[in-house]
């Protein structure tokens, strides 16, 4: 159940802009109030969609443009709408400001935008606010959420867990629900940015936040994935077993799609100057798309192939048994050690080869 993404990524997170109204705590591109002079231009982005379109003749990249705040490119409509007419998938992820109007809501709708998504990381203004950074943040991300699930684009609620948001999740995932998002997504903290000033949850308390969350996802009206915690892909098939479901079964479930999917082996990440990564939260720079297509980047960059290959890692994730499937957090590695082929600190499983 090992996936390798060699000939193209899977997803593309593209940072249009550093420029964003928020201040958040945990932000990993340490927003500023305005666009940066080194941010490319509309031709530019139009120059590296194309070449993004091309980059396999069977399956496109989806690209979910994001920042700081796209919505500070007076360009995001058109990109969004060139980038559909190219056959690429294509989401944004705006900052909860009073900027994401019906007005706008309606024309990424026009554009063909194919999802939107919002942070939320509290059930209460109180909670979310403090982690913003923006008093009001929390009432406007409500009323955006509403007018992106009433003009029917799918809405990704995008949560942060760290050891303060940890035991707000159950109150959260109700409120999840009834926004009628159809996807939550559980972003586990990276000491990276501004979010080296935040306690991570701990292994422990994130197996059990991970089990809980695998217990439940089946009744929750919408899907729920992870970023940066791989490992909620064991345990999901760990109780698959447990419950009887055979290999070939785990193999057709839905989450089967997102196996061997880690930074650099099917992600790439695109800053607002046009530096390649293998993602927001591991930025080290293999190339850029100034000079070079970032196909190629992601194809031929040592960086990139030795993320792809599973043999290379290290520690509990170099022998572990779901090593194809999870790979562990290459960020999070990174974070820690300095070494992104290291083990995952934030994974509490100890493989068979450890234990003997």
């Amino acid at each position: 159940m090992s996936a390798r993404y060699e000939v193209a990524p899977a997803r593309v997170y593209w940072e249009l802009t550093r420029a964003c109204d928020l201040a958040c705590r945990h932000c990993r591109a340490t927003a500023q109030p305005r666009r940066g002079p080194d941010e490319l231009d509309t031709a530019a982005c139009e120059h590296v969609l194309r070449q993004l379109a091309t980059a396999t003749p069977i399956v496109k990249p989806h690209v979910v443009l994001t920042g700081g705040d796209p919505l500070k490119r007076d360009d995001l409509v058109h990109l969004v709408r060139y980038g559909t007419g190219l056959g690429l998938g294509m989401s944004v992820a705006p900052s909860a400001t009073p900027s994401v109007t019906r007005e706008v809501v309606a024309a990424l709708k026009s554009a063909g935008v194919e999802a939107m998504s919002l942070s939320l990381d509290g059930s209460t203004p109180a909670l979310h606010d403090a982690v913003r950074q923006v008093f009001g943040c929390f009432g406007w991300t409500l009323t955006a959420a509403q007018r992106i699930v009433a003009a029917g684009i799918p809405l990704q609620i995008n949560t942060l867990v760290t050891a303060a948001t940890e035991g707000d999740l159950e109150d959260l995932a109700r409120l999840v629900a009834k926004l009628g998002a159809a996807r939550w997504s559980l972003f586990f903290l990276v000491s990276v940015g501004r979010g080296r000033a935040l306690r991570p949850i701990e292994p422990g308390a994130c197996e059990t936040t991970l089990r809980w969350v695998a217990r439940h996802a089946a009744a929750w009206p919408f899907t729920v994935t992870t970023t940066e915690a791989p490992h909620y892909r064991r345990i999901v098939v760990q109780q698959m077993r447990d419950a009887g479901v055979s290999a070939e079964d785990i193999r057709r479930s839905p989450i089967a799609r997102g196996f061997g999917i880690r930074d650099g082996n099917g992600i790439m990440f695109i800053a607002a100057n046009g530096d390649v990564s293998p993602s927001g939260f591991l930025p080290l720079v293999a190339g850029n798309v100034r000079e070079n297509n970032p196909t190629q980047i992601y194809r031929e960059s040592l960086l990139f192939r030795r993320l792809r290959d599973g043999a290379a890692l290290q520690g509990r994730c170099g022998v572990c048994d779901y090593r194809g499937l999870c790979g562990g957090s290459r960020a999070r590695a990174w974070a820690a050690t300095g070494d992104y082929m290291g083990e995952d600190p934030l994974c509490a499983w100890a493989p068979a080869a450890v234990e003997m």
